[in-house]
């Protein structure tokens, strides 16, 4: 295993920030494994993270669904969906990844490292999933859940608000007698191809009410329609 050259400092503060110690530790290291870096060090293809992703989303969206579902008594089915899917979607995850810095400890061909794969959101997000498939066979269901609990749903309602705040701002719109149309525009862009920065402004029926900034125009686009809800609302 090429594993086994990675010293257990490697992995010391990355426990302590996910708050658990696993009993098997090649789990967590298969974890951050990408195919990328498997394929490059000639491993065996089930030695990368794709086994233990696909586990860790099915964990996730067990437990996201009971989170959801007593959280939110009355609403019905549908709501209940678009709720958990703003919470274990790739954007809402990868944010929790990096709130842990797991990009710093993944496990990336060199290729993928310099084209920016250590903040890319798919593989970031991919990550933490395989983290919790590890989690759970380490240490079980109820040692899984609670680093859900802890990580993922915690600022739940947080990211809600983030990742469906075009939906919610379009509603607020709507709902005026005076049927105001949004518009977004792109203000500026910088930084290299794999860590771009865009900025966005938010436009109501011409007038600029707010201005966001994200990795990706659609992420700018909601940090500006989160800001323009906080405006509207008096915040």
């Amino acid at each position: 295993m090429k594993w086994k050259k990675k010293s257990d400092t490697f992995l010391s503060e990355l426990k302590k920030r996910i708050g658990y110690s696993f009993k098997n530790e090649k789990l967590l290291l298969q974890a951050l494994s990408h195919s990328s870096y498997t394929n490059e060090m000639k491993m065996r293809r089930d030695e990368n993270n794709e086994r233990l992703e696909f586990l860790g989303d099915a964990v996730l969206e067990l437990v996201a669904s009971d989170y959801v579902y007593h959280k939110y008594k009355d609403l019905p089915e549908g709501d209940l969906t678009k709720i958990r899917a703003g919470i274990v979607c790739e954007q809402s995850l990868s944010v929790c990844a990096r709130d842990l810095n797991i990009g710093e400890f993944l496990l990336l061909g060199k290729g993928e490292d310099l084209t920016g794969g250590r903040q890319r959101e798919s593989i970031l997000s991919d990550a933490l999933e395989a983290i919790i498939g590890a989690i759970y066979l380490d240490g079980g269901f109820a040692s899984a859940k609670e680093f859900i609990k802890e990580k993922i749903l915690k600022n739940a309602e947080h990211r809600e608000l983030f990742f469906d705040s075009k939906t919610i701002l379009q509603e607020m719109i709507q709902n005026d007698d005076n049927r105001q149309k949004i518009r977004y525009k792109l203000i500026s862009e910088e930084g290299p191809d794999h860590n771009k920065s865009f900025t966005m402004a938010l436009y109501i029926d011409n007038k600029h009410i707010s201005t966001g900034v994200g990795k990706t125009k659609k992420a700018a686009e909601q940090e500006a329609a989160m800001q323009a809800i906080k405006i509207l609302k008096g915040e």
